[in-house]
């Protein structure tokens, strides 16, 4: 049986993992980090915040900074309520946070939570 090596990058500067794979329908073998080292892997200055739940106009831009001088490495939003919809989800022009965006079918506002992954 032949095998391929494959090395999978992690995301925010984890250290790599390493997977065997079989070229066929076998199983794979996986090596993984431990947690700790994961963790002190993340980037310097590293922090998770949100903008928590809000009705606002449908279309209305709900728009969360990272503190201080930190900018946004990702995010994502997210829209409730009954026939809610995500409209959009993305970074500021300027890097330092991130938009949502909804609109709520039936209704003239729509509940919006905005989340960003920070960093220095």
């Amino acid at each position: 049986m032949k095998l391929n090596r494959i090395t999978l990058a992690a995301l925010a500067g984890l250290t790599a993992t390493t997977c065997l794979t079989a070229a066929g329908p076998a199983t794979a073998n996986v090596t993984s980090t431990s947690r700790m080292a994961a963790v002190s892997a993340l980037p310097s200055g590293y922090q998770l915040v949100s903008l928590p739940n809000a009705n606002v106009p449908n279309f209305q831009r709900r728009t969360l900074y990272c503190p201080g001088t930190k900018r946004v490495l990702g995010g994502g939003a997210e829209a409730r309520g009954n026939g809610a919809i995500l409209v959009g989800s993305f970074p500021t022009d300027d890097g330092r946070g991130w938009i949502g965006i909804g609109r709520q079918i039936g209704y003239n506002d729509v509940g919006i939570s905005v989340f960003a992954i920070c960093a220095d």
